[in-house]
């Protein structure tokens, strides 16, 4: 059974879908009210980089079974398209948070941007075929779930995180140029996961 590694990299939303985003913080805003702590527009559109909606992937880390890590950083339907045709005949899906972020994220671009999945995958919970959810499984779906970080470093392994960068700092890589960081860290994730999937499967 060909098993697929695989991490996304997100960011917020592109500059077309502003009004949109801008309409919806303010209407987010009188939703909340005077109660609510002021959010201030930066925050709210950066927030659009954890939403399929409006957020965009700007790369997708991956490995099949024991070969190298790869990353996928173009265009984004085309990126997809790729990601699909590599897909198309994997056996079972592996990554941290996978099942609530990661693959939702890639149906609901591949959705908006006109990309045919090569699979319809099942979400069903409390199993782990053919998804297989490194946090879920850790915590034997109970919990609210352990980040890959202190996963990694549980378990006695380099964490992926320990190189000047994470999730939270993708933006702004992003902004800075520094677009080749941004995948070598998609991919330490890609294989960190790999690793712990190895741990909690006994494979290795």
């Amino acid at each position: 059974m060909k098993k697929l590694f695989l991490d996304i990299e997100t960011l917020p939303a592109e500059g077309k879908d502003l009004p949109i985003v801008k309409q919806l913080f303010e209407e987010q805003k009188k939703k909340n009210g005077k109660k609510s702590p002021e959010v201030s527009f930066d925050g709210y559109f950066r927030g659009t980089s954890f939403s399929g909606e409006f957020g965009r992937i700007f790369c997708i880390g991956y490995a099949v079974d024991d070969q190298p890590t790869q990353c996928l950083s173009s265009g984004e339907a085309e990126m997809l398209e790729k990601f699909w045709q590599i897909a198309a005949d994997a056996g079972q899906f592996i990554g941290h948070n996978v099942m609530d972020f990661d693959l939702r994220f890639i149906y609901k671009r591949s959705i908006i941007l006109g990309v045919k999945p090569t699979q319809q995958l099942s979400f069903a919970r409390y199993r782990n075929n053919p998804i297989f959810d490194t946090m879920r499984e850790w915590e034997k779906w109970g919990g609210t779930g352990v980040s890959l970080h202190k996963l990694a470093l549980a378990l006695g392994l380099e964490s992926s995180k320990q190189d000047g960068i994470d999730g939270s700092q993708v933006y702004d890589f992003f902004l800075a140029g520094k677009t080749e960081e941004i995948c070598d860290y998609c991919k330490r994730d890609v294989e960190v996961t790999r690793k712990i999937y190895n741990r909690i499967t006994f494979t290795n």
